[in-house]
This record gives structure tokens, C-alpha cells and sequence, in this order.
């Protein structure tokens, strides 16, 4: 049976305290969530890294400084993740000045804002070699049939590199209210078993609203890996408002007790994210 790894993402892009009192936004509080989570099982975090106004930002000094904070709180086990998300601000060379900058064990990409189009294919080739010669965990962030079909192509293409790779599925992003459902799934596995890709990828699942937890346990119990935590959604399996990350993270083992998984070490979530080997 494939390992199972578990993801927190305690943070995203949008979201404010205001939103909700325990959502991260400082590197210090942030470090001290992941190591929260660490202790409660999980063992990847995916990080994003605000301003001084609290804004999102590819800043890969502060993403050098949350690195660190994050190890000294949670130590060396914990497999860091950070991400190029562009939130409509950042141009692919951003995105790709920043990892190259911090050059993190493992980062999450877009690759409808990496590669928007043909005339970003050759330096978005370019950068995903240099991440692979690296030895870096790549995970591509794709929301819909469309997406999966274009990462299929760039995969038969050799515009990504490697044998296995490593696809993150967001549920609910474009649903009508961001209210996920574990449905959402099937076309997009589907999809890559139609073009013989499903047993070469390692796919994961976060979902936004009040069905992630059981959008979570669907993904277990067919192979693929989870994502949990504030970035999508504060609401427990029962509809609850969550308290922490660390709530939303024993919300989920507790939907998980009936799949039989055993839990990744850091090798199995960094080759869950990515990483060639």
C-alpha cells in the first residue's frame, strides 16, 4: 500500500485575519503553526510568505527567512514547500527569478502562469530543466480538464522533464461559491488515465469549502495524496468553524481512520511532491 502524506497549507494568498483570528500571516506565527501541524502528523507544509502589509509576495528573502524559522520551530524533518502563485501580479520571470533565488527543496506551480502560452515555452523549459538537474520536488498546480490535458501535452513534449511527476488538483476554485465536491475528481483522474499518464504521476488534492475534509478522504482511498489547512477552508467534516490548522489536520486523520494507508516519511512526500529520484 502507497504511503500516505499529508499536506498543510496554514496560510494562502487571500486570506486575512480577518477572516479568521488563527490564520498565519507573519513568518513567526507561521512557523510556529507548521510545527504545530508536524506534531500532529503532517508531514509537508505548503507556504506562502506576506508583506508588511500583509499582501502576498514571491519575496525570496522573506521566503529564505520563513525557511528558517520553520526548521527551527518544526526542525529538519518537515518537508517545506513554497509556491509561485501569481495572483494576477506576478509575471512568470518573477516566479522564476524567486525560485531560483531560494532554491527550496520542493515548490508548487501553476503551469497556466508559468507557461501561459507558446511564447513562454522555451524559457519555461528552460527553468524546469535546471529545477530537475537540481533535484527538486516540482508540483504543477492544475485546475480543470483543460489544464490537465496542456500538462499531458508539455509532458509528450519534454517541456517537463523526468519520468514521474507530481500534480496538485484544487476542487472547488471555479465552483459556484468555491463550495468543493469530491466529483470533481474523477474527469480530472480520467483524464490522465486516458492519455497513460495516471501511473506515472503522483497527485495530491486540496478543496475549497465545507466538503475538503471528505473531498480529502475520497483522494486517499483512491491513491493520491492530501491537502488540508486555512489556505482553502476553516469548516470540519460536520460543518464546524475550525479553530486551527492543527483542528482541520485531526478533522481529516479522524475521516482517515478507515483508509489503509501507512503514514510517508520525508523520502515518500518529497517523491509524492516531485522530487526525481
Amino acid at each position: 500500500m502507497k504511503p500516505l502524506t499529508i499536506m498543510v497549507a496554514p496560510n494562502g494568498a487571500r486570506r486575512m485575519p480577518s477572516d479568521h483570528a488563527n490564520l498565519p500571516i507573519t513568518i513567526e506565527a507561521t512557523a510556529r503553526v507548521c510545527a504545530e501541524v508536524h506534531a500532529g502528523g503532517a508531514q509537508a507544509v505548503h507556504v506562502h510568505v506576506r508583506d508588511a502589509q500583509g499582501l502576498h509576495t514571491l519575496d525570496a528573502d522573506l521566503y529564505k527567512q520563513a525557511s528558517l524559522a520553520i526548521r527551527r520551530e518544526a526542525g529538519d524533518d518537515l518537508v517545506l514547500q513554497i509556491t509561485t502563485e501569481a495572483v494576477g501580479r506576478f509575471t512568470p520571470a518573477e516566479q522564476i527569478a524567486t525560485v531560483r533565488a531560494v532554491r527550496p527543496e520542493a515548490v508548487s506551480i501553476a503551469l497556466k502562469e508559468l507557461i501561459p502560452d507558446e511564447a513562454a515555452i522555451a524559457e519555461g523549459a528552460e527553468f524546469y530543466a535546471w529545477a530537475h538537474r537540481e533535484g527538486m520536488a516540482v508540483q504543477h498546480i492544475l485546475y480543470s480538464v483543460e489544464e490537465t490535458e496542456r500538462f499531458v501535452s508539455l509532458v509528450a513534449r519534454g517541456v517537463l522533464p523526468g519520468e514521474r511527476h507530481s500534480v496538485i488538483f484544487p476542487l472547488g476554485r471555479y465552483a459556484t461559491g468555491q463550495e468543493s465536491s469530491p466529483a470533481e475528481l474523477i474527469p480530472l483522474l480520467a483524464c490522465l488515465d486516458r492519455h497513460g499518464q495516471l501511473d506515472r504521476t503522483d497527485w495530491m488534492v486540496c478543496a475549497f469549502g465545507r466538503a475538503e475534509t471528505p473531498s480529502l478522504v475520497a483522494a486517499a482511498a483512491l491513491g493520491g495524496e492530501c491537502r488540508i489547512g486555512f489556505e482553502n477552508s476553516f469548516f470540519n467534516a460536520d460543518g464546524s468553524r475550525a479553530e486551527s490548522n492543527a483542528e482541520r489536520l485531526e478533522d481529516l486523520r479522524r475521516g482517515l481512520a478507515g483508509v489503509p494507508r501507512p503514514r510517508a516519511n520525508r523520502d515518500d512526500a518529497l517523491r509524492a511532491l516531485g522530487r526525481p529520484f
